[in-house]
């Protein structure tokens, strides 16, 4: 996993709610990132599993990856999967491993 913008969005990050199973229900998580698309999102706290992709770090401004989640599914697409989320798609591409060097 990467190190993070800064101490804040860390926090967000490795934040793990004692109550709560999910970000998403929890008031205090606020961020979420997802290493399969290497993106960030702001949690929409609508009681589902709302959220929005973030270009920048609210706390320290810093300009974040730009999400790889398009080029996910082209590459899986290119494998011939045409539903990753119904189909049984290699391993690397449930990590980071994809697009690590």
């Amino acid at each position: 996993m990467p190190k993070h913008c800064c101490d804040q969005m860390q926090e967000q990050i490795d934040n793990k709610c004692a109550e709560h199973s999910s970000p998403y229900e929890c008031p205090d998580c606020l961020v979420n990132y997802s290493p399969v698309f290497n993106e960030y999102r702001i949690i929409v706290h609508d009681g589902g599993s709302s959220s929005i992709t973030i270009a920048f770090c609210p706390w320290c401004g810093a300009h974040l990856p730009e999400s790889l989640r398009d080029r996910w599914f082209e590459e899986l697409e290119s494998l011939g999967f045409d539903d990753p989320f119904a189909q049984d798609i290699p391993e690397k591409y449930k990590t980071n491993e994809w697009y690590s060097i």
